[in-house]
């Protein structure tokens, strides 16, 4: 059994940083999913790399978690953005450097 420890992106249907901040633990599947022939739905056999996730509130819980119970785990450090946040306000600043154009 192997895990992958990270901190979740925000989703593209949010304009907020909700639900980011939690670390969670997924395990992953040691037997390949398989297509459903009738329906053409993605299915697996592990229940553990398909149904459970468990949510952490830091990073050192959820090492400490994996540890405890003597799971493999892969640590994921999340990527952090360069960009500051822009609003679309910002296109009509008068602080703007170069004119607004379509």
């Amino acid at each position: 059994m192997f895990a992958r420890i990270y901190q979740p992106a925000k989703t593209a249907m949010q304009s907020g940083r909700a639900n980011t901040k939690s670390w969670r633990l997924d395990f992953d599947g040691e037997t390949a999913r398989r297509i459903d022939p009738l329906m053409g739905w993605t299915s697996a056999d592990d229940m553990m790399a398909s149904q459970v996730r468990l949510t952490f509130e830091t990073r050192d819980e959820a090492v400490a978690y994996a540890e405890k119970h003597a799971i493999a785990y892969r640590l994921e450090e999340p990527r952090k953005s360069d960009t500051h946040p822009k609003a679309y306000s910002d296109n009509f600043a008068f602080k703007r450097r170069s004119p607004w154009t379509h």
